[in-house]
């Protein structure tokens, strides 16, 4: 087991490791951790630029190409800063051709806790719980890597999964529990799985995370939702979790078609 999922190899520059292997394919990053690293670039520019520690109300992901598996660079800027609210850009460079965008909101917390609530129910601890069997159904050195917990018994398109990463996100650098949390998101689009991936492709194509607490701790709770459409769509809908309950949402558009089609190109 690799003990990072990632090396640093200059100020923006990252090289993979072997526990970042893709499960559609043996030459691509699995995304998830390449998420989480890009918040992560995302908290370390906010902190050069010594803007303020204010929550993260949202971030977008577009994966615009293949993240093939090799060394490339995140380059962040600010597109919109402000005392109160704040956007914030990183983009994910391979082979010089932009792979992924991430689009992280940054809001300004008031005490609001006289009106909250809403949640929904927390999920079993995971200390209580049987560990998963992802790597039965998904190849790949990211899904060898992680410490899975089961919720819910699985149904077809309807799961609920405890996670935690055994590596490290970045070797030698502290990292917040925000950017951790992050970095294990995207694998629910795999939880649930509603056909066989050995005979459909449904890659999704975005991420897009709301928050409404700021998560802590290294387990992230999965309690997912998959639809197929009629016409080559599918959505993964998600409430995330902390060991202290709900923390937010996450939505994932697919791209479903059978596996021939990959054949065909």
């Amino acid at each position: 087991m690799e003990s990072s999922y990632f090396l640093r190899r200059g100020p923006h520059r990252f090289a993979p490791t072997a526990a970042v292997g893709g499960a559609w394919a043996d030459d691509e990053q699995h995304f998830s951790p390449v998420a989480g690293l890009a918040v992560h670039e995302i908290e370390r520019h906010r902190a050069r630029e010594g803007r303020p520690a204010i929550p993260l109300g949202r971030v977008t992901f577009d994966i615009l190409g293949r993240i093939m598996f090799t060394e490339f660079e995140i380059h962040v800027e600010t597109l919109r800063p402000g005392r109160t609210i704040e956007l914030v850009q990183a983009t994910v460079v391979i082979g010089g051709r932009p792979a992924v965008t991430a689009r992280a909101w940054y809001l300004a917390p008031l005490d609001t806790a006289a009106v909250a609530g809403g949640a929904p129910d927390p999920l079993p601890a995971p200390g209580t719980l049987p560990t998963g069997t992802l790597s039965e159904r998904w190849p790949g050195g990211y899904i060898a890597s992680l410490d899975s917990r089961v919720a819910t018994g699985y149904r077809p398109g309807r799961a609920a999964l405890w996670l935690r990463a055994v590596p490290a996100l970045v070797a030698d650098e502290p990292v917040t529990d925000l950017a951790r949390f992050t970095a294990l998101i995207d694998t629910a689009n795999g939880i649930a799985v509603r056909r066989d991936p050995r005979e459909w492709l449904f890659p999704n194509i975005d991420l897009t995370v709301h928050l409404h607490r700021q998560p802590t701790g290294p387990w992230v709770g999965l309690d997912t939702s998959v639809v197929f459409g009629e016409t080559g769509q599918g959505l993964t809908s998600t409430v995330l979790h902390d060991l202290d309950g709900p923390v937010g949402r996450a939505e994932q558009i697919l791209t479903v078609r059978p596996q021939l089609a990959r054949i065909r190109g």
